[in-house]
């Protein structure tokens, strides 16, 4: 064996360890920090029956279902920035159907359907 090939394999070796240690610890990080998660829910106190969410007095809260439309933007004559359109406001809708998709439509763009014919 020449001196140059002894030195390439005393190199690989050296790398070769490096990388096992560097497994080493990684493993053991990973190890630890199971550890101190299990002991940390291990000492979280639980509540009692007494501490559980109640339902409100007037009972369970229903949904309610409606259709809301935009206020009217403002027209003074001159063009709008986004700054000048917070805090829009919505109202009750007129209409009582809730809106749907177009008949074979996808229902959003790109979805990857046949599209509204």
């Amino acid at each position: 064996m020449s001196t140059a090939s002894m030195q390439l394999a005393a190199a690989s070796g050296l790398l070769s360890m490096g990388l096992f240690l560097v497994a080493v610890v990684l493993i053991a990080l990973l190890a630890a920090g199971a550890w101190m998660t299990s002991r940390e829910r291990d000492t979280q106190v639980r509540p009692t029956p007494e501490e559980q969410p109640k339902p409100p007095p007037g009972g369970p809260v229903r949904e309610l279902r409606e259709s809301r439309e935009p206020d009217e933007v403002p027209h003074d004559g001159g063009s709008l920035t986004p700054y000048q359109l917070t805090n829009m406001q919505t109202k009750p809708g007129t209409s009582t159907d809730r809106p749907r998709w177009s008949k074979g439509s996808s229902g959003s763009f790109g979805g990857g359907g046949l599209g509204a014919h």
